[in-house]
C-alpha cells in the first residue's frame, strides 16, 4: 500500500463520517422544530408551559 492509497482511504472515511454526523444533526433539528406532543414549543418560556423538569 502506498501513501497515496492511505490518503485516499483516510479522506473517504472522513467524508463518510462527516456526512453521517451532519445528517444526524440536520434530522434532529428538523424533528425538534417540527414539534411533538411531549415537548414544549421552541422558544416558549418555562413558566408558559407549566411543565417542570
Amino acid at each position: 500500500m502506498t501513501s497515496s492509497d492511505f490518503a485516499v482511504d483516510v479522506t473517504e472515511n472522513w467524508q463518510s463520517e462527516l456526512l453521517a454526523v451532519a445528517s444526524m444533526a440536520v434530522l434532529s433539528i428538523y424533528l425538534r422544530q417540527r414539534g411533538s406532543p411531549e415537548s414544549k414549543p421552541v422558544g416558549a418560556a418555562h413558566t408558559a408551559t407549566g411543565v417542570e423538569g
